[in-house]
């Protein structure tokens, strides 16, 4: 039966016309996004209804149109455009930062016994204070800039960045270190062709998670004391009690988050080609 259903099967691929199978792959592969996106379409689709057959609710929660009429309106008026970006350099600078200082302390850390000894107490005494915490601080020592708000993204990207290098430079394989120390590498080129790239994976670990809790502490600070901004925008929609405003904020913060993701995994796949191969 199986070879019967083989060959009926074949002979139906057959008889499609050579042109006609790359439109057929595509319809195949939109009726299976459509599904997959189905329940997020029936949400919105409630939505929808919900805001518009109640006022009560369309108060509390504007429905998807009116949402996009109030993004429409800011993008025309250039001021989603002025806080989006606002948002991104401050996590882009902060981040920044955070890799630079936070993967080569990660790497010490994980590889000497004295700078764990020496440093780790510290590091672990500060990290569960959370990023919020350091806003009046950060305001009393910068003011409202753009400074206050990058300090408080930094602490956010900075711990997850440490802890996972830390753990990615002890899990490498000691069997490595003994081959690559039998061949005469020096500590040096250990660090670079063995510890290096068997820690990479835990490292954009703790860059994805770094980004991810960066991206919260940013529109958190935002909110408390920033005058552009997609936290700032959520503040003046209540403040201007337009609800919109404040959706088309959150919804921005999810789809630039989404994004910010996507972009970490692309540099993985870039920095680690190896990984693929498995």
């Amino acid at each position: 039966m199986e070879q019967v259903a083989s060959t009926v099967e074949l002979a139906a691929a057959d008889a499609v016309p050579a042109e006609c199978r790359p439109l057929r792959a595509r319809a195949r592969s939109l009726a299976k996004a459509l599904f997959k996106y189905s329940p997020l379409l029936l949400l919105v689709g409630g939505w929808q209804l919900l805001s518009t057959r109640n006022p009560q609710v369309a108060l509390m929660l504007p429905a998807p149109t009116v949402v996009l009429h109030g993004g429409i309106s800011l993008f025309r008026q250039g001021l989603l455009q002025q806080d989006v970006m606002a948002s991104l350099e401050r996590v882009a600078v902060a981040v920044g930062f955070a890799c630079l200082i936070g993967f080569p302390l990660g790497m010490l850390i994980g590889a000497s016994r004295a700078a764990a000894w020496l440093l780790e107490p510290i590091v672990d005494f500060f990290r569960p204070i959370p990023p919020l915490a350091w806003i009046p601080l950060s305001i009393l020592w910068f003011g409202i800039t753009n400074a206050q708000n990058e300090f408080i993204i930094f602490l956010a990207a900075f711990f997850p960045i440490v802890l996972n290098t830390r753990e990615g430079v002890r899990d490498v394989e000691p069997k490595l270190l003994r081959a690559a120390r039998t061949l005469g590498a020096g500590p040096l080129a250990i660090a670079g062709t063995v510890v290096l790239p068997s820690a990479l994976s835990s490292m954009f670990v703790g860059l994805r998670v770094g980004v991810g809790i960066a991206w919260m502490a940013l529109v958190a600070g935002e909110l408390v004391a920033s005058t552009s901004g997609l936290g700032y925008l959520i503040s003046q929609g209540r403040l201007l009690f337009r609800s919109d405003y404040i959706v088309v904020g959150m919804l921005m913060i999810g789809v630039i988050g989404l994004a910010l993701d996507a972009l970490t995994q692309l540099i993985q796949r870039l920095a680690m080609p190896w990984r693929q191969e498995k």
